[in-house]
Parts: structure tokens; C-alpha cells; sequence
């Protein structure tokens, strides 16, 4: 037989070689490497700390583990399929080369600790990663604000036009959305930097273990108080990739817009021709498929979630074998999500807004008319009168085809004999973006107010 760690005494015969080839996850937990090695050699001190190896021992183990990971990093550590995985193919590395010494590193730990505590480190650092990605993406939008913010671009609402609006108001909803993912991956972390190391299978351990000391030495914040959950426990997963996924929607969502955007149709936007591609038939074409690939790639990190939620649904108390299952829905995830925020952010940076174009639509829509409507409330009209009234109005410059601001002031006192001319000033796109007022609207003094709490917020001159 060989010698497995992960085979006691207790079996008669060897694993069948099918049943390595279902049971294996080093084709893609090999990726654990780095937490893997920092947690052993974090447990190697703390046994040594409790008189369970002596400090020589500690010192070979750590030594060894240290060129072990050296190994991995420069692709020179053969990876064993019949190890099942990257911590058994460690261990058995560490037991090939120092022989006793090597089996009691796994003293007073199960793997399924072990597991634990390197996703749990590896989840803690991915969230590190994509919220440098996001604050990243955030910046992008901030800078285009700047570049663009003075544009007067249509709001649509039921992708009908709705009200005018700055540009920088749209690019800083962006940065409002990314920062709630940005809150949430944050919150996520506090819940994933507890420490599981030590609870060991199930139950714990009989041994004068200090759980604290390793916790400290690998900068979790706590410890899991029950080994029981501790070993069974994927929520801080499946509460990352939730993040991950809401995180998609947003970038998939305003794929959606740009996509639409760059049309002929809407001629609103041009994106960097370096993040497009062509036609294999149609010579013209210049295909927004990064855009398109970030919105499709949002079914696969909610697809992910979905594994997750389906694997764990029915597991009984404590850890099964289903759980390896976690690991490649994770790990894509990330993987799909970081590399969509990768791209994105040059190519928010690539992009500018079309400004001859959008101003020479810019009349088109009635845009105008829920500011010419609050002018009537302002007079003591009430809401739903005033709303009737300016619809009548809109139908009437439609069939005039005109602009509101084009009817004559005939038109307006057919509704109110005692309007006079001053209605020209809330009319028009310019004066309707002024009159805004509410916080957090479009007006200018309002965006300006935001886009200098953004550039505080991310450090930005």
C-alpha cells in the first residue's frame, strides 16, 4: 500500500486507481499552496510553543515547508494525483524528507481544519484583491466625471428618455454602486477572518493545543467557538461569492448601458478600439465584445453562487466529502469577476462621451417637462393637475413637432391666463438642469459637492 496520510492502518488493500482519479482535487486546489504552507508552519510553532514537538523539530519542519513552497512557486514540486491534494502532497513531502519528524506536523489537526483555515486565508486575501479592483474602477469613473461631468446627457427611465441629467451624475452612480460591493466584501471579511485551525475533525482535540497563538500568528481577527460548525461551516463562502456575484450584476448592468450606448442608435459613447473586435464577414464592424463578454460572464458567477447554495442545502451536521465540490465554483468566481474588473477599468479610462453628438439629440424627448410641471406646483398647482396639464402640452408641441420651449406663450396661458414669459426660464435643457435642488440630484452645485467627496474618498487630486 502506499504511504497516504490519508489512509490508516485500518485499510486492507489499496485505493482502486478510479477512484483516485474521482476523488482528486489537486487539478484545482493546487492554487492553495501559499496558505497552505503559511498555516502548517504557523501550527509547527504553536506545537513546538506547547512542548508537542521539540524546537529542532519545529525548525526541520519549517525549514522544509519553507523550500517546499519555494518549489511550488517556481513549478519545481511534483504534484501527486493519488495525494488527492495540495495539502496531502505537502505532507507527503514533508514525511519523504524528514520522515518522523514529518508525520507529527498533522498533530492536534484534522484536514478538515485545515481546509478551513486555507480558504478562509485564501477568501481573506482575494477580498483584499478585488477591493484594491473595485476602488480601482471607482477611480476610472471619477476620472471620466472629470473629462466629461460638464455633459448634459438624457436619463432614461423604461429606456425611454426621461430627464436631463449631468454626465458625472451617471458616472458617480457607478461609484455609489461599487461602493455598497466595497462595504459588503468588507462586512464579508469580518465573518471569514475567524480562525478554525485547531478545532480538528469534529470535536476538537484531547491535546494541549493553543488555538489563540496560531490565530495571531496568521492575523485572524478571532477564533470559531464551536468545532462542531467550524468544520461544516461554508457560509463566509457562500457570502463571498454573493458579493462576487452582486458584483457582476453591477458590471453587467452597465455593460448593458455602454453596449447600447455605442450603438448608431444612440451615438452617445466611444469606446477604446483596443477593447472591441471585428467581424469575421462584415469589414465595418467594430463589436463591443468585452462589454458583451462582462454581461454574459455575470450568468456564470451567479451560476456559481447556485452551486453553492444547491451543495450545501442538504448536508448533514459536520464535514462531508460534497464540500470539496466548493472549491471550483470559489475559484471561478474570483477568477471571472477579477478579470472583468481588469478590463474594465482601462477601458472606462479609454472612453469618451460623444459631444457633438449627444448635444445634437440633446432637444429630443421632451426632457424638460417634469421641470416645467414643478414650475406649475410652484405656482399653487397641484401635482396631478399640473401632470395632466403638461402632458396635454408635450401632445400639443408633438403634433407641432417642436420643442416645449418652441410653443408660443399663447399656448402656455391657454392652460393659465396669468403666465407670462418667465415660464421660458425653467424651459429648455440648460435651465432645466439648473433648477434642480434636492441632495443628491443632478444640479451642478449638487455634482460638484459629490465629485469632490469622491476624489477625498479615493485620494485623488
Amino acid at each position: 500500500m502506499t504511504d497516504s496520510p490519508s489512509r490508516s492502518g485500518a485499510f486492507e488493500s489499496a485505493v482502486d486507481k478510479r477512484v483516485e482519479q474521482f476523488t482528486e482535487s489537486i487539478s484545482f486546489d493546487a492554487r492553495l499552496f501559499r496558505e497552505d504552507i503559511a498555516g502548517s508552519i504557523a501550527h509547527a510553532n504553536m506545537l513546538a510553543d506547547q512542548q508537542l514537538v521539540s524546537p529542532a523539530e519545529r525548525d526541520q519542519i519549517v525549514q522544509c515547508l519553507t523550500e517546499i513552497g519555494q518549489e511550488l512557486e517556481n513549478g519545481q514540486f511534483p504534484l501527486r494525483m493519488e495525494l488527492e491534494d495540495i495539502h496531502m502532497n505537502i505532507e507527503q513531502a514533508l514525511i519523504d524528507r524528514l520522515g518522523d519528524v514529518g508525520r507529527k506536523l498533522h498533530t492536534g489537526r484534522s484536514r478538515n481544519d485545515q481546509v478551513s483555515t486555507d480558504m478562509r486565508l485564501w477568501i481573506r486575501d482575494s477580498i483584499d484583491r478585488m477591493d484594491e479592483l473595485l476602488a480601482g474602477l471607482q477611480t476610472s469613473f471619477v476620472r471620466l466625471a472629470q473629462q466629461d461631468g460638464d455633459v448634459v446627457i438624457p436619463a432614461y427611465t423604461h429606456m425611454q428618455r426621461a430627464q436631463p441629467i449631468l454626465a458625472a451624475h451617471y458616472f458617480l452612480a457607478y461609484c455609489e454602486k461599487l461602493e455598497r460591493d466595497r462595504q459588503r466584501l468588507q462586512d464579508c471579511r469580518q465573518r471569514v477572518n475567524q480562525s478554525s485551525l485547531g478545532t480538528a475533525a469534529v470535536a476538537g482535540t484531547s491535546l494541549d493545543i493553543d488555538r489563540d497563538q496560531t490565530a495571531g500568528q496568521l492575523g485572524f481577527d478571532g477564533l470559531l467557538q464551536n468545532s462542531l460548525d467550524s468544520s461544516s461551516d461554508r457560509d463566509y463562502m457562500i457570502e463571498f461569492v454573493f458579493c462576487l456575484a452582486l458584483v457582476s450584476v453591477h458590471l453587467s448592468s452597465w455593460a448593458e448601458d455602454w453596449i447600447l450606448w455605442s450603438t448608431t442608435e444612440f451615438n452617445l459613447i466611444e469606446i477604446p478600439q483596443e477593447f472591441c473586435t471585428g467581424s469575421s464577414i462584415m469589414p465595418q464592424k467594430i463589436n463591443p465584445d468585452v462589454l458583451e463578454l462582462t454581461r454574459g460572464k455575470a450568468a456564470r458567477v451567479i451560476g456559481d453562487l447556485q452551486t453553492l447554495f444547491v451543495l450545501v442545502k442538504a448536508l448533514p451536521m459536520a464535514y462531508n466529502r460534497d464540500l470539496q465540490e466548493d472549491k471550483p465554483a470559489l475559484f471561478d468566481a474570483f477568477d471571472t469577476v477579477e478579470a472583468c474588473l481588469t478590463l474594465a477599468i482601462p477601458l472606462v479610462e479609454g472612453s469618451r462621451l460623444k459631444r457633438e453628438s449627444i448635444r445634437a439629440g440633446l432637444d429630443r424627448g421632451f426632457l424638460d417637462a417634469t421641470t416645467l410641471m414643478e414650475f406649475f406646483i410652484k405656482r399653487g398647482i397641484p401635482q396631478r393637475t399640473a401632470h395632466h396639464a403638461v402632458g396635454q402640452l408635450v401632445r400639443q408641441a408633438m403634433q407641432q413637432n417642436c420643442r416645449l420651449a418652441d410653443l408660443s406663450l399663447e399656448d402656455f396661458q391657454a392652460f393659465d391666463p396669468s403666465l407670462d414669459r418667465s415660464i421660458y426660464d425653467v424651459l429648455g435643457i440648460e435651465n432645466a438642469i439648473s433648477k434642480f435642488r434636492s441632495t443628491g440630484s443632478t444640479c451642478p452645485e449638487q455634482v460638484s459637492r459629490q465629485l469632490a467627496r469622491w476624489c477625498e474618498r479615493l485620494e485623488l487630486n
